[in-house]
């Protein structure tokens, strides 16, 4: 594992950090290639934390400094696109929940990595911008289909047309974070601690659902039959919580 990106485990949440403090968490290639490594490594978690190692910002996007090689080797052009496509992918394939936890700094390209969570909180220092069209550049597609879906197709416009950062407030306000807190991180480990303790198959399920997939009515009858409902129902008739082991 790279040590620009960091995995930990506690429980079933698990905690992957973008952790290059020196460049303010600005990920090169081979950053975007640790990412995709990182996330296979979720293994028995029902939820995971997208966060940064490094206070102050959560990702300052693609690293620039790899931009002068990409304008001179035409043939390194979609390597880079395709690593940071298959970073962002495998989060949002992700079958259990993701969070992302912003405080400070998200630019760029990690404004496309945050929209790949499920939902995003952003600390009182967050602030967002996507600035592409100020380097004579665009942005990938598929993370302009998400913006637009996230803020609108207006508001996604504004932001990528302008560049312009905007505050965690204005950011809560039009919808690309779901959630505002002093410290995005501890609201993240909240959310995650209640997630992991409900039925892992269901939440599950659920996501599969909030995702479009077609075909899921008899995963929800089935779910009348199986050990999780058994469990949570004998556990309402007991007044207790249900244990989902």
């Amino acid at each position: 594992m790279s040590a620009m990106i960091r995995v930990q485990h506690d429980g079933f949440v698990a905690t992957i950090s973008l952790a290059r403090a020196e460049a303010k968490n600005a990920l090169p290639i081979a950053a975007w290639e640790a990412l995709s490594e990182a996330v296979r490594a979720w293994g028995a978690a029902r939820v995971v934390i997208l966060k940064s190692a490094v206070p102050g910002i959560f990702s300052a996007g693609a690293d620039v400094r790899e931009f002068e090689q990409l304008q001179a080797e035409a043939a390194l052009r979609p390597h880079f696109r395709m690593a940071m496509r298959e970073a962002i992918e495998a989060i949002a394939a992700l079958p259990v929940p993701v969070i992302a936890a912003i405080d400070g700094g998200c630019f760029g390209a990690a404004v496309a990595l945050a929209l790949a969570a499920d939902v995003r909180i952003a600390g009182d220092g967050a602030e967002f911008a996507t600035p592409p069209a100020r380097l004579g550049l665009g942005y990938p597609e598929q993370d302009v289909a998400r913006l637009s879906a996230q803020v609108g197709k207006g508001m996604a416009a504004l932001m990528l047309f302008t560049g312009d950062r905007l505050g965690a407030e204005e950011a809560r306000r039009i919808g690309l974070v779901e959630l505002r807190a002093s410290d995005a991180g501890e609201m993240a480990a909240s959310i995650a601690a209640t997630i992991a303790a409900n039925a892992p198959g269901a939440v599950r399920l659920l996501k599969r659902t909030l995702a479009g997939r077609q075909g899921l009515d008899a995963a929800f009858e089935d779910a009348f039959g199986g050990a999780e409902f058994a469990e949570g129902l004998r556990a309402f008739r007991e007044r207790r919580k249900p244990d989902y082991k």
